[in-house]
């Protein structure tokens, strides 16, 4: 087999494997022709090329949206213990640091990352005030490129007194060379 640039042996095997499977698993005909293809291609040494692979039925465009995926839930994963632990900074790491991160919340459109803090802050640690718990629910990730996912989900709060605000979020994902960051939240709660 031809060297296999920028793939490593891992995912050459987890990619045979896949297109086996969705050659016996009962899927449309045209998914089950682009899985033979792709693993007679692998299997000739002839690494498709990166067009190939981009296009959206392919079994490596399916396991690179998988992992965008896992990687976006561990991001909602990482702020939902950041915020659990009181941790502002950490949840809004999160975020892109960018005077252009757009944030709607409560009617009204909040601008860049330093003013998103704010007014965390000012809402959830000010005086008077407290985090709760937060959990995140119901979590739906549409993938609309390479580089860029929208999220729609539940957050729910419990806080020390039993109160329990929830609501609904969407967020516009894009990704950095540092990994994927959320570039527009748009959060409405009860």
């Amino acid at each position: 087999m031809k060297k296999m640039y920028g793939f490593s042996v891992l995912a050459t095997v987890l990619m045979l494997a896949l297109c086996a499977f969705a050659q016996q698993t009962p899927r449309s005909n045209a998914f089950a022709e682009q899985a033979a293809k792709e693993k007679e291609a692998i299997q000739q040494g002839q690494w498709p090329t990166a067009q190939f692979y981009m296009e959206k039925g392919s079994i490596a465009w399916k396991i690179g949206e998988w992992m965008d995926r896992d990687e976006i839930k561990h991001v909602l994963q990482m702020q939902q213990d950041a915020w659990n632990h009181e941790d502002l900074e950490g949840f809004m790491k999160w975020y892109w640091n960018s005077p252009e991160l757009t944030f709607f919340s409560g009617g009204k459109e909040n601008k860049g990352w330093q003013a998103a803090l704010d007014r965390y802050k000012k809402t959830y640690q000010g005086a008077g005030h407290e985090m709760g718990r937060l959990e995140f629910a119901n979590l739906r990730i549409e993938m609309l490129g390479p580089d860029s996912a929208f999220v729609r989900g539940e957050f729910h709060l419990t806080m020390a007194d039993g109160k329990t605000p929830h609501g609904l979020f969407t967020l516009v994902f894009r990704k950095f060379p540092e990994g994927w960051k959320i570039v527009h939240d748009h959060s409405a709660g009860e």
